[in-house]
């Protein structure tokens, strides 16, 4: 099957992206000037949304002038922000809409991922070969080597088995992305496998102990909780890295991860938006890939943030896509951007994110044990089996959950009896004793700072709501 790869372009982008590790910041910034101006001429030229917006402003418009949009506004007007009339949102919806497609090339020529909700608005994202050929290189050249000499004899990972855990069924970019180095690698199919965290724990912990994984890539909670069963003797192979992102990353589990599973951890930062904002460096700082990428801290008010200083989000401009521009693009996203230049020599910029903090919920099993339902199992599938994003599911006892939707009327009712027996049956997969999936409707969904849910809360230690 053909996927989405242009070598010659990779090629050109890598030998960049080698050039600027080293390069001053001043470097940097000519590289982000340059590439800033030829996205914005492909914008007011193909995208109908930035015509609006940037016709008439003169060139030296600096960016902070150029006006913020956000998911919503252009999700709601799809077919006027790409830049390829051939894109159309229903016919990729239901292109998505089929499992059997993760990874195929739309229209022959485009990578598709779909976002989860997590600001209460699903995304659909296309990339061509031109922003694959940069996400590619950032990610094999800019991501730390933890184990040099390793590495050094088998830069191609032809000796580790790869394992991604995580939802495998929608055309997520983790999953998508999986599938595509499998077909450019034919020969990678035995040693690259994905696991779906929406089975049982113990189905997965079996799945996983007969592949014996030398490196698991996945989320924080996933990688605790595969800690945890080491802990208690269940794991019967101990990988030699564990590849983290998609959720904040804890000092606590780091160091439970490389203390329980005597493992390196390297963790990285991406979005649906941009697929490689940030890399760690040996010295446990995360660096944000800033010739490629340009992040403004922002508050409340949408005012720049001084360095040192927590943003109420994040702007985003995406300087590899052109089929669909990202041009200050309200990400949600809560950063911190450090003034101080890395020890490891690297000019990119250190960053400080604050990413998803959903919770694991201990719940009562069959035969008095506990079971661990995973956050992004839940999310999972109540957006995918229920057509919900906008909720808040919390944990009342170790049989009870809350949900709360914002809804009123019949599609609150219908919305809450979709979810209520997505949840049973889902619990019924994981061998909980019972489930009480109690409905709170017509309520709004408490929001941090950012504008985002916590989706998923566990119930507090002294605490009963």
């Amino acid at each position: 099957m053909r996927t989405v790869f242009d070598p010659l372009r990779l090629s050109a982008v890598a030998l960049d992206v080698l050039a600027s590790g080293r390069a001053t910041p001043d470097a940097i910034a000519a590289r982000q000037q340059s590439r800033l101006a030829h996205l914005l001429d492909a914008a007011v030229r193909g995208s109908r949304i930035f015509r609006e917006r940037l016709q008439g402003m003169p060139p030296a418009t600096p960016l902070s002038a150029l006006p913020v949009l956000g998911r919503a506004e252009l999700m709601a007007r799809f077919e006027d922000w790409v830049t390829d009339p051939q894109l159309k949102l229903q016919e990729l919806r239901s292109f998505t809409a089929d499992a059997k497609r993760i990874g195929e090339p739309y229209l022959g020529k485009y990578l598709v991922w779909e976002s989860s909700g997590t600001s209460h608005q699903p995304g659909m994202f296309v990339q061509d070969a031109r922003a694959m050929a940069v996400y590619d290189a950032l990610e094999a050249l800019r991501r730390s080597t933890l184990r040099p000499l390793q590495r050094l004899f088998d830069p191609l990972l032809l000796a580790e088995r790869i394992a991604f855990v995580g939802a495998t069924t929608g055309h997520f970019a983790s999953m998508v992305s999986m599938q595509r180095l499998r077909q450019l690698n034919p020969f990678m199919a035995q040693s690259l496998r994905c696991f779906s965290i929406l089975q049982s724990n113990s189905a997965l912990l079996d799945e996983l102990n007969a592949f014996a994984p030398t490196v698991i890539a996945t989320y924080p909670t996933v990688a605790a909780l595969l800690a945890d069963q080491a802990a208690q003797g269940a794991l019967h192979f101990l990988p030699r890295e564990i590849w983290t992102g998609g959720e904040t990353l804890s000092r606590a589990v780091r160091r439970h991860l490389e203390q329980t599973l005597g493992c390196v951890v390297r963790n990285s930062y991406g979005a649906s938006e941009f697929m490689s904002i940030g890399w760690e460096c040996g010295h446990g700082q995360m660096h944000a890939n800033t010739d490629w990428v340009i992040l403004e801290p922002i508050d409340a008010q949408g005012q720049p943030v001084p360095d040192g200083k927590a943003s109420h989000s994040t702007l985003l401009t995406n300087l590899a896509n052109f089929v669909q521009p990202l041009i200050r693009y309200d990400l949600g996203d809560q950063i911190t951007l450090h003034p101080e230049r890395c020890e490891c020599g690297s000019s990119l910029p250190v960053i400080e994110v604050q990413g998803r903090r959903d919770d694991p919920l201990l719940m009562a099993g069959q035969n008095g044990r506990q079971v661990t339902l995973l956050p992004l199992a839940l999310t999972t599938v109540l957006e995918d089996e229920a057509g919900v994003f906008d909720f808040q599911l919390r944990q009342q006892d170790d049989h009870t959950l809350v949900l709360r939707l914002d809804l009123q009327g019949a599609d609150a009712t219908a919305a809450a009896a979709r979810c209520v027996n997505a949840l049973e049956q889902f619990a019924v997969a994981q061998g909980l004793a019972r489930l009480r999936v109690l409905t709170e409707l017509g309520q709004p969904v408490p929001r941090g700072r950012s504008g985002k849910a916590q989706r998923v809360v566990a119930q507090r230690q002294g605490k009963h709501r």
